[in-house]
């Protein structure tokens, strides 16, 4: 790692999502001779990550090899769930918490940059592409609370703002930078195009935090739980959610890999039941009182077993105790399931 104070003019820190707008931010500034170094944050919440070795992680990782930009990931972490737990600036349609999320992401890049001894930072953000973090007044509100003001070049969007402290010193031609604006990406595909920009995996990543439906999760949790951990934000992401009239959380898997997800997630939290010899789900059930929840087993295994399986079901049950057995008899009243689903 550079020292601080071995600070480069011409060197800056890109934040590199893996996607169409920083991409063409990165391309820009390498043509104007910066030398970049690429930061990719990632988030248990990012819609791109859909399969191993798919998703926005690895197309950043792609991106900055083809471009010879070295690249340093970095987890949001726990500290990320206190702000979407008390964001300081409001809240999306959902959960998401657009201004703080933004903030603390710049905050941690312009540490990286004055350890690493660039000198300003860039980003893919084009104005009034995204309503809550994209606005310029938006804008304003994270540059001054992460600290970033005047240090923020927005190459797509350059000339909708005021000069930035690398176009007024000289080390980037603002003449070279552009006006986009607004949520259409026509500009920026043809861009691509004329570019040779190819195997762009979206034109802009996606947050599940902005999603109603995943959102009730999340709240759900957070009124549940004092001290949620990243496992706990994984398992909002795995099967059917209920909440029991109790107060017990009950997950219960869609199929077999999630089966083998919750289990895993589930190991020192809830108490795993799991289908031994049918195609069932593995449920995962806080425990309340030691106490064996037998008739919602067998609702739930009733339920939500594969069709035409036959009762009763043998299941194996994994807890904090260690692992019994047990075989449950049919039951198909699922009033109260369906009552109390989440999703």
């Amino acid at each position: 790692m550079r020292e601080a104070g071995n600070r480069n003019a011409k060197r800056a820190v890109i934040l590199l999502s893996g996607g169409l707008d920083s991409t063409l931010a990165a391309r820009m500034m390498l043509d104007q001779g910066v030398e970049l170094l690429a930061l990719h944050f990632t988030s248990p919440f990012c819609t791109c990550a859909k399969a191993a070795g798919s998703g926005c992680h690895s197309q950043a990782q792609i991106v900055a090899g083809r471009m010879g930009i070295p690249i340093q990931t970095v987890s949001k972490g726990s500290e990320y769930i206190e702000i979407i737990r008390n964001p300081r600036y409001g809240r999306g349609a959902g959960m998401n918490p657009c201004i703080d999320c933004r903030i603390f992401t710049l905050r941690k890049a312009r540490e990286h940059m004055e350890q690493a001894g660039a000198s300003f930072l860039v980003t893919g953000e084009v104005v009034g592409q995204r309503p809550m973090s994209q606005r310029f007044d938006a804008f304003r509100t994270i540059e001054k609370h992460s600290g970033c003001r005047g240090l923020v070049l927005r190459p797509l969007s350059a000339k909708h703002f005021e000069p930035t402290l690398p176009e007024r010193e000289g080390w980037v031609d603002r003449e070279r930078l552009l006006d986009i604006a607004g949520r259409s990406r026509k500009e920026q595909i043809r861009l691509a195009q004329e570019w040779d920009v190819v195997d762009y995996p979206c034109p802009a990543g996606g947050c599940l935090l902005t999603d109603k439906t995943f959102s009730r999760k999340v709240k759900d949790l957070f009124d549940h739980c004092a001290d949620p951990d990243m496992a706990d934000i994984h398992l909002l992401k795995v099967g059917r959610h209920f909440r029991l009239r109790d107060g017990r959380k009950v997950i219960v898997a869609r199929n077999e890999g999630e089966n083998r997800k919750l289990e895993a997630l589930c190991r020192g939290k809830m108490t795993v039941y799991i289908a031994k010899g049918f195609s069932g789900p593995s449920i995962g059930i806080e425990s309340k009182n030691g106490a064996q929840p037998e008739d919602l087993l067998s609702r739930l295994f009733t339920r939500y077993s594969k069709q035409g399986t036959s009762p009763p079901f043998p299941v194996r049950e994994v807890g904090p105790l260690g692992e019994t057995e047990l075989t449950l008899p049919a039951n198909a009243d699922f009033s109260e399931i369906g009552h109390a689903l989440l999703r």
